[in-house]
Order: C-alpha cells, then sequence, then structure tokens
C-alpha cells in the first residue's frame, strides 16, 4: 500500500514538472546550481589533493629539511632573518649521526623576476630564468635524482671548484633540442662550464605545464661559491635510513645542532625542522578554506532552491485543494496525503540534486580537458553527500506544504473554485 502510494506521488511530481516545465525548472534551478558547486569545486580540490600526494611522496618519506628560520605557513620575523646561517660544516656533521644515510647543503641563486634575468647560453640559444643550485655530491642520493645523461659532480670536482655543471631537464631541452650534452660547453653568467649531465623531469604538484625546477644549473659547491660568493642562506636536506626512525632522527639533529650553534638549555631552537608532511599540513589549510568557501556558495544555492520548492508545493496545494478535497472524500487520511505532499517535494529536489551532478560531471571533464592540465577527480563521497544533501532540502521545505494539504478541511476543500 505504502509503495503504490509513493508510486502515485513520484508520478504526480513528474506530472507537475511536465505540466509546468518553466516554473519547475526555475524552482529547482538554486537546487542544481548548489550540487553543481558542490561537485564541481570538490572534484578540482580532490584531484588536487592526488596530486599533491604524489608530489609530496615523491619527495621522499624519509627527507628531513633543516634551515636556519622557517619558511612554510609562517612570515619571519626580525629575529628568524637575524639567525646565524647554517653552513657546510654542519651538513658534515650531520652525516655522521647513526641513522642518517646522506646529508647535503645547498645554495640557490634565482633572478628570474628581475631584469636581465640569468641565462644559459649554447652556440646561440639561450634560456632566461634559470635557477643555479650549488650543491654536495650527495644531491642525488638525498633528493633521488633521476639522470638522463651522464653523471652527477663528485667530491673531488667540489674541492677544486671545477667548471662542470649538470642541467635540468627544460634548460638541456630548450639549448640542446634533446640532443646529447655531455661533454658540451654552456656560457653560464660570465664563465664557460661544461655539462656532465642531464636530469629527468621533475615532479610538480599542479597541473601539467613546465616545472620551473626543471629550469636549473646544478654546480658544486666550490663552484657555485666562486660565482655567487654572498648567498649565504644554506639548505640542508638529510635523508635517514627508515621512516620508522623520523622522531629518533629528528631528536638527534636538534641535539647536534643545539651543540655545534651554542644554544643554551633555556633557550628555543634557532633552526627550523620540517619534512614533507609540513607541506601537506599547509595545503590541507588551505583547501580546508576551499572547502568552506564551496559549503558558504553552495549553502546559498540550496536555501534557494529550498524556498522556491516550498513557494511551488504551496502553490500546488492551493490549485489541487479540489482534488485534496475529493480524496479525503473518499477515505485518505492525513499520512496519506502527507507522505504523498512530502516525496513530491522529495523528488522534486532529487531531480535537481541528479540534474545538478550532471552537469557537475560534465564541469569536472571540461575542467580535466584544460590546457593547464588541472587533475579534477569525481568524488564519489561528495557526488553522494551533493544527492543526500538536496533530498533533504526537499524534505525539509516540503513538510509544511504537505502538513496544509494534510489538514484541509474536505467540506471547504470540495466547495474551492
Amino acid at each position: 500500500m505504502a509503495q503504490g502510494q509513493n508510486r502515485e506521488a513520484l508520478k504526480m511530481a513528474f506530472d507537475t514538472l511536465k505540466a509546468n516545465k518553466l516554473r519547475s525548472g526555475l524552482t529547482i534551478l538554486g537546487i542544481v546550481i548548489g550540487v553543481t558547486t558542490v561537485i564541481t569545486i570538490s572534484s578540482a580540490i580532490n584531484g588536487l589533493n592526488r596530486r599533491v600526494g604524489d608530489w609530496v611522496s615523491s619527495l621522499g618519506t624519509n627527507v628531513i629539511w633543516v634551515f636556519h628560520m622557517p619558511v612554510i605557513g609562517v612570515r619571519p620575523t626580525a629575529e628568524m632573518l637575524a639567525r646565524k646561517k647554517l653552513t657546510l660544516d654542519d651538513v658534515i656533521a650531520l652525516r655522521s649521526l647513526p641513522h642518517v644515510v646522506a646529508a647535503d647543503g645547498a645554495h640557490q641563486h634565482v633572478a628570474q623576476f628581475r631584469v636581465g634575468a640569468i641565462s644559459v647560453k649554447y652556440e646561440g640559444k639561450k634560456v632566461g630564468g634559470a635557477i643555479l643550485q650549488g650543491d654536495t655530491a650527495q644531491v642525488s642520493i638525498v633528493n633521488d635524482l633521476a639522470l638522463l645523461q651522464g653523471r652527477m659532480f663528485t667530491d673531488e670536482e667540489d674541492l677544486r671548484a671545477a667548471h662542470v655543471c649538470v642541467l635540468g631537464y627544460d634548460t638541456w631541452e630548450q639549448l640542446f633540442d634533446g640532443k646529447p650534452a655531455v661533454g658540451k660547453e654552456v656560457n653560464v653568467e660570465t664563465g664557460l662550464y661544461t655539462v656532465i649531465g642531464v636530469l629527468d623531469k621533475l615532479k610538480q604538484p599542479f597541473g601539467g605545464g613546465k616545472n620551473p625546477q626543471d629550469n636549473k644549473v646544478y654546480f658544486p659547491m666550490g663552484t657555485y661559491h666562486n660565482l655567487h660568493p654572498e648567498d649565504l642562506d644554506m639548505w640542508v636536506s638529510v635523508k635517514y635510513d627508515d621512516p620508522r626512525n623520523k622522531a629518533l632522527v629528528e631528536e638527534e639533529i636538534r641535539d647536534l645542532l643545539r651543540i655545534r650553534r651554542k644554544v643554551r638549555v633555556e633557550k628555543p631552537d634557532d633552526f627550523e625542522i620540517f619534512g614533507p608532511d609540513s607541506l601537506s599540513k599547509l595545503w590541507g589549510q588551505l583547501t580546508g578554506g576551499l572547502v568552506l568557501f564551496m559549503i558558504a556558495v553552495s549553502s546559498v544555492g540550496l536555501m534557494v532552491g529550498g524556498v522556491g520548492v516550498m513557494n511551488i508545493m504551496l502553490v500546488s496545494v492551493t490549485e489541487r485543494t479540489r482534488e485534496i478535497g475529493v480524496r479525503k472524500a473518499i477515505g485518505a487520511t492525513k499520512r496519506t496525503l502527507l507522505t504523498q505532499f512530502t516525496t513530491e517535494a522529495v523528488a522534486l529536489c532529487a531531480i535537481g540534486g541528479v540534474i545538478g551532478i550532471l552537469v557537475g560531471a560534465i564541469l569536472t571533464w571540461l575542467i580535466y580537458l584544460l590546457p593547464i592540465g588541472l587533475p579534477a577527480t569525481l568524488s564519489t563521497l561528495w557526488v553522494i553527500l551533493g544527492f543526500s544533501v538536496s533530498c533533504a532540502i526537499g524534505l525539509i521545505f516540503g513538510i509544511y506544504p504537505a502538513w496544509k494539504a494534510a489538514n484541509l478541511d474536505p467540506i471547504e476543500a470540495l466547495r474551492y473554485e
């Protein structure tokens, strides 16, 4: 009996849509917009979360970074900026720790935002905005760098400040058009440097396009100091043996550096230790704000849609007053009418939810096909949530019209013209 009533209510809902296409379409428009917003934004966030997760994983689960001040999610204070820099001796000392596999210190020189940015030249070809980086010979071990050609520099080349370099993928591709580069000399600023290796492409967190880190030239530390002795900020990367030893290794690094930097027991650290998980936490905070924005925007659409559904249901009750009187006269109970009109409101919102999901899926697909390669991925959780919320809106805003229909006086209803 109840199933038959529900089927009848659904039939009436579709009949209402067919009879009043424009009015019904405008009624559920708010539901469609709200659900479409949820699906589209959640798909973009879901895809970006996966891309960022893959990128963070590529950085290594057993890598710790050390710098003289925080650089992730914190605005440096004057005290932080004035701290003593980390040195190559600190890097060498860190290599002696029991669980440390390798440690690298790096200096960078970036000038892509200035006129006359750094250029790397070869036989008339030039690459602008290149990043110059000085490292120890353990850079490839710490960062798991993959070589397409040649090799990395050695400790011996570092000690004698040899004029050698390793090119990033984009730098090599633009200068050599994909041809072998090992043994060739490139001009960097005022000197010639022999190319001994070329790196493979690096992963990046967002979409397609070029990764700025692929437009880079790596030098031995000694060579780099001859190029830019003014660069003193050293970024230290430490690779350890087992992810399970992370807390122990962090404590060992902290103890060693506090001793080396002569930090008093009662004083806080004058350096920062962090890892790839810090990037994940920062990204989580950013996406948390996007989720709140999505909820706020979609809530407006859903509330407008809910009010529209209530309005059309009240109009429907008024238009069908005589029909309700007839149904009551032949034995329809309040519960039957309450179920009928509530089901009709839920059905209207469910149709809006389905349309919103389909539109959101189409937009997700279009975003995925954009040239920027934004990795939008449809989220099953948000699809279910969006549909469920749209049905809940129908239930909440359909209760009052259904209650009004169920409580009409049958005699008065039969007299209604």
